[in-house]
């Protein structure tokens, strides 16, 4: 998964195509680092699916306090699904991939 900066996250996300979702995250946050693995895990599995389908991204709140108010991150972790540009569902704490994964199939 590539980590991006608040910098970066119009260019990579707002900008982007298909769905991105975005892992916001905190380096010191137990949960975090576990769905961490359960998405590195979705990452390979999206790659021998469908590579163009879905991006996925990391993005630190810590480095990103503009991005956390303006998304409303109040829980980390917390992922976001982005299509077109457009934040289109919100997923917040520790939850299984198999609702990740369908989330996303429902925004597709």
């Amino acid at each position: 998964m590539k980590k991006i900066t608040q910098d970066e996250f119009e260019e990579v996300v707002l900008k982007g195509e298909g769905i991105i979702l975005v892992d916001f995250y905190a380096d010191w946050c137990g949960p975090c680092k576990m769905l961490s693995k359960y998405l590195e895990d979705y990452q390979i599995e999206l790659a021998d699916e469908n590579p163009n389908n879905v991006t996925i991204v990391k993005i630190n709140v810590d480095d990103a306090p503009e991005l956390s108010m303006k998304y409303k991150i109040q829980a980390i972790p917390n992922l976001g699904i982005f299509k077109g540009g457009e934040l289109v569902e919100q997923i917040a704490g520790l939850t299984p991939l198999d609702k990740i994964k369908a989330e996303i199939e429902e925004v597709a």
